[in-house]
């Protein structure tokens, strides 16, 4: 009854096959919360799956819904006395794209191919929430106990941007408390570093447009005579930040960044995979890393832009111009000030006449847990125990996931131990994970889970 022989039981399950097995099994319900189609499978996934992999490990579960979604909540109670530890993952997905996957790939069939499995939730986030049920497992095995107290969500609307989570948090608090949140989701800073971040960026997008008139005319008749609203709300996005991406919009950016998310991120070097794009250096805001443009900035993107008709171009002035498009924010950027922000930077500039409204309901809040926090020091050093390796230390992931649920309304300190890399083609055709992160996070986990029931836990009561 030893670390070593849980951590070595979680490989064998890995090495057997089995683990293969089940995450195959799960990888074929397109569980695509995108697809209305398919809220029954979204169900099943839960009742059919998930569920009795909790149950056969002494977990007590119940679905729990808000709206139309349903939610897996699964927790083993072992003793007040030790600490409790919340996860979190998700089974839905974003749509498979089938028809656009390589010769040979499916979104719905898990494909092993030059060392990657292939199908969409491998690394997103099916692969992630199965490695951690199958450490918990590995640990329950040889201890015969976790030794702590562990409560799992599972969630099945992530991908739309978590529909009724923020509710049933609030709703069910009292159920969810817990001393951490330790979850996976999102990539490690490479493929060969393990890496914990601990919150995320935040997320709005909005839609920006001229209405100039009804209807298209003829640009030789008209052309020099009527406003063109491409060309105006073009100079309108371009007020928005320099020719190199520096954003201009005051409120869009935080004061400075504090010394030690300076200090953990000169540790992080971004290491382009293969097949990846070569990073723009003089791109973003001047002075900065790449991984302090990445992980401690904003960024502003225009994620699409549409005049006339772009399919079949035609001789006359279009009359209307629209733009998707997208902040990604960190801490210290007002999220209920972003879109007033940019509807006086626009009348600043003489762009009254250009619309603005956000997208959808839902904003991702930016969150950012201290880096020297003793739950980061005490799953690092968990981490190095258990591969050799000091994993990188991100303050928060570049991309934006739910973390302002558990950091603000269930006031947890969040640490999350990813298992992706930025190379897994996540959302796109070909999602894959390779072989050997998949095993080593099966290692790590049930490391992780094996030291949360020693002495010295941070969260441990006495």
């Amino acid at each position: 009854m030893t670390r070593d022989a849980a951590i070595a039981r979680a490989e064998a399950y890995f090495d057997s096959g089995a683990f293969r097995d089940d995450l195959a099994r799960r990888v074929t319900m397109p569980t695509e919360s995108q697809n209305p189609d398919r809220a029954p499978v979204l169900a099943d996934y839960i009742e059919a799956e998930i569920k009795p992999a909790f149950e056969a490990l002494g977990f007590a579960c119940q679905t729990l819904s808000e709206g139309n979604w349903p939610f897996l909540y699964a927790e083993r109670i072992e003793d007040p006395a030790r600490p409790t530890v919340l996860g979190y993952g998700h089974g839905d997905v974003v749509r498979g794209l089938e028809d656009s996957w390589n010769e040979g790939l499916s979104p719905w069939r898990m494909t092993e191919h030059d060392g990657r499995w292939y199908g969409r939730g491998v690394a997103d986030n099916k692969g992630q929430h199965s490695i951690n049920i199958g450490a918990i497992k590995a640990v329950l095995e040889t201890r015969g106990r976790l030794g702590f107290n562990a409560k799992y969500l599972i969630e099945m609307g992530e991908e739309r941007i978590s529909p009724g989570l923020r509710e049933l948090a609030a709703t069910h608090k009292d159920l969810f408390r817990a001393d951490v949140l330790i979850a996976s989701d999102g990539p490690r800073l490479s493929a060969a570093r393990p890496t914990v971040f601990l919150g995320s960026r935040g997320a709005v997008s909005f839609d920006v447009w001229i209405d100039a008139r009804e209807g298209s005319h003829h640009s030789g008749n008209w052309g020099g005579l009527l406003s063109d609203p491409a060309i105006e709300l073009a100079h309108a996005l371009a007020s928005i930040t320099t020719p190199t991406g520096e954003i201009l919009i005051p409120e869009w950016r935080p004061e400075g960044i504090p010394e030690d998310v300076r200090r953990v991120l000169a540790d992080c070097q971004l290491e382009p995979s293969a097949g990846d794009p070569d990073i723009d250096p003089d791109w973003g805001e001047p002075g900065l890393t790449p991984a302090e443009k990445l992980f401690a900035w904003c960024s502003f993107a225009i994620l699409a832009f549409e005049a006339g008709n772009p399919r079949t171009p035609v001789g006359a002035i279009p009359p209307r111009a629209w733009a998707r498009c997208q902040l990604r924010f960190v801490v210290g950027v007002d999220a209920e000030d972003i879109l007033p922000a940019l509807r006086r930077h626009f009348d600043r500039h003489g762009f009254s006449h250009v619309r603005v409204a956000q997208s959808n309901d839902a904003v991702f809040h930016a969150t950012r847990l201290d880096p020297g926090h003793p739950w980061v020091n005490w799953t690092v050093d968990s981490i190095v125990r258990t591969t050799g390796k000091r994993p990188a230390i991100l303050p928060n992931l570049g991309a934006s996931l739910p973390n302002d649920i558990f950091a603000d309304i269930l006031e947890l300190p969040t640490v999350w131990v990813p298992r992706s890399y930025p190379g897994c083609s996540q959302h796109a055709p070909n999602e894959h994970l390779p072989l050997v992160i998949a095993r080593e996070g099966l290692a790590l986990m049930a490391g992780i889970y094996w030291d949360l029931g020693e002495a010295g836990v941070p969260g441990q009561h006495q």
